[in-house]
């Protein structure tokens, strides 16, 4: 009988992921390489389809905004090689100001974005995106998304009804397709993960080497 309510409780969702496949067009990058593309802060501290989540003090040096897919393999690769030491280094110190976009490239990507919006703001959106990205093989490429995602977000705290209810929520679904639709069309991307640090524009997966060799001279300036 749950399953069967279940279902039917997805279903609406299912149905809107199927017809939003289409329209899912980013591919994965690799390594990251420079682009000559300069993007002016302003427009893109600019407000978004949905809020920024901001980690780091408002007055660091270096702004890093990242666009992610949440079944990115190199966006997951980053985030657990990566991420601990600019969080760690950059951070966490007052060095960086970092910021993380959704720009899901398929259906569940939308999905595991929309379930860490529910979890709340701040640190507790923070804490899914790291939990989903560190066991992005069990529901990603899994048979049964749904369930491999309703079974980590129980770690969580949410419950079934509040799992259904947020993969029903259209209004949220918009804004996470709007946020992607905006970047590829405002900021010219089209593949995860990119990155602008201070407005330059790297796109491809980043290594700690890389990425200190492109902060600290940044940071040496302030």
């Amino acid at each position: 009988m749950f399953q069967n309510q279940r279902r039917s409780a997805l279903k609406a969702f299912g149905i809107m992921l199927a017809l939003a496949a289409g329209g899912f067009f980013a591919a994965e990058l690799c390594a990251a390489e420079a682009q000559s593309v300069t993007i002016p802060m302003e427009k893109l501290n600019a407000p978004q389809a949905l809020p920024d989540i901001v980690q780091g003090k408002a007055d660091a040096p270096v702004t890093i905004i990242e666009y992610a897919s949440m079944t990115c393999p190199h966006c997951a690769r980053f985030h657990a090689e990566t991420y601990p030491t600019l969080r760690d280094k950059y951070i966490n110190t007052g060095k960086v100001r970092f910021i993380l976009r959704e720009f899901p490239l398929d259906p569940r990507a939308a999905a595991a974005f929309m379930l860490a919006r529910c979890a709340g703001d701040g640190d507790k959106r923070t804490a899914v995106i790291d939990l989903l990205f560190n066991a992005q093989e069990s529901w990603a490429y899994s048979d049964k998304p749904l369930d491999a995602l309703a079974n980590l977000m129980k770690q969580t705290g949410m419950s079934s009804k509040d799992f259904e209810a947020c993969l029903n929520d259209q209004k949220l679904y918009n804004k996470v397709v709007k946020e992607r639709d905006d970047a590829g069309k405002d900021f010219s991307i089209d593949a995860t993960p990119t990155f602008f640090i201070n407005g330059v524009k790297y796109s491809g997966e980043m290594s700690v080497a890389a990425l200190s060799k492109i902060l600290d001279p940044l940071v040496a300036k302030k």
